[in-house]
């Protein structure tokens, strides 16, 4: 699918968000970046992972085997927590005012197995901008197994898709680390997307980050641990990891308020212009609740993030406040779940009314 141009109709909202935001920043005379709490949370969890890896692997003792298991969770949440929190920021350049540092916090995706390099083309670029649209939104593009939207085409399972999508996401982390990457670097396209042609060093990255994540995570455990040991705790933190990260990223976009926006032909044009499409297309949830927005890193104010994703989430919980606000006065419509269960609802019933045929 051609990538469609969004409409030009309603920009004096986007415009007027904007200009708001920016004299918040101005007036407080405050980076929009990530700032001394931000890197706080940075340490805690990278030493914790690094932590918690060194005595799962080093110090394994078979007969407090349940000690294992427990910290081979507590590997998975880590990996999620790294990814939203430091990872992401950096990725969209919002981590900090440095370049280098942005680059050092995306690349622990690499660490972590996956490729920062697809990320930032799947995400940032794909994602951000196309935001809910099929056939060119990778995010909501879970075929054969799950139909997301209506133009999906529909199969008879999808009919118990609201009873066996967790299962799914589970796989997600794994999958993406030994699949999904190999599937764009070789096929050099995401989804309908082309990949731009990688670099030298784009390429001594990706195999030397990969390479380094079998070392790390699948040879050097079994030398210490043991094969079973290992395959039991990697696959238990990366089922943990994997369901963690869909079911944050899922709750931002394919709940019951979301809307999937078809391009009208033959112009190829979506009719609204791109922060209203956003607005549409995205979902808050559990805004209140501050364990959530310090591990998920802010994703719970996904609005916030999509309008504003070189803004640091760190920032999100004020800046929100100045989006609603906006939104009241253009009387555009602003989704938001008051709690996480309130939007697992909604993406259980979204599913499930994907799965009536039509």
């Amino acid at each position: 699918m051609t990538p469609p141009r969004f409409s030009s109709n309603n920009i004096t909202f986007q415009q007027e968000l904007k200009k708001r935001i920016n004299a918040y920043f101005e007036q407080n005379n405050i980076a929009q970046t990530g700032n001394f709490a931000l890197y706080l949370k940075a340490i805690i969890l990278v030493s914790s992972f690094i932590a918690t890896y060194v005595h799962v692997v080093f110090f394994y003792n078979p007969n407090i085997w349940y000690i294992h298991l427990i910290e081979s969770i507590l590997i998975g949440l880590l990996t999620a927590a790294i990814g939203f929190n430091i990872m992401h920021d950096g990725a969209h350049g919002s981590f900090s005012k440095f370049n280098w540092l942005n680059t050092t916090a995306a690349y622990t995706l690499n660490f972590l197995g996956a490729s920062s390099y697809m990320w930032n083309i799947k995400h940032n670029l794909i994602h951000h901008t196309f935001t809910n649209i099929d056939g060119v939104d990778d995010d909501i593009d879970a075929r054969p197994f799950l139909r997301m939207c209506d133009t999906q085409e529909y199969k008879e399972m999808h009919k118990y898709q609201h009873r066996y999508y967790w299962m799914l996401y589970s796989l997600l982390y794994l999958y993406w680390v030994f699949f999904t990457d190999y599937k764009k670097y070789f096929s050099g396209m995401i989804g309908s997307m082309p990949v731009k042609k990688l670099k030298i060093s784009d390429h001594i990255i990706f195999w030397g980050f990969k390479l380094l994540y079998v070392g790390l995570f699948i040879v050097v455990p079994i030398i210490f641990v043991g094969f079973t040991p290992w395959l039991i705790g990697y696959l238990l933190g990366g089922l943990i990891s994997g369901y963690v990260l869909s079911i944050v990223f899922q709750l931002a976009h394919t709940v019951d308020e979301a809307e999937f926006p078809v391009p009208v032909q033959p112009a190829n044009k979506i009719e609204e212009d791109w922060a209203i499409h956003q607005l549409q297309t995205t979902a808050n949830f559990a805004t209140k609740n501050k364990i959530y927005t310090w591990l998920f890193g802010g994703l719970n104010y996904q609005i916030e993030h999509h309008l504003f994703p070189k803004i640091s989430h760190i920032h999100y919980p004020v800046i929100s406040n100045i989006v609603k606000a906006t939104c009241q006065d253009f009387n555009v419509k602003y989704i938001e779940y008051p709690k996480m269960k309130l939007a697992i609802h909604a993406h259980v019933n979204h599913l499930k009314n994907m799965g009536i045929k039509k």
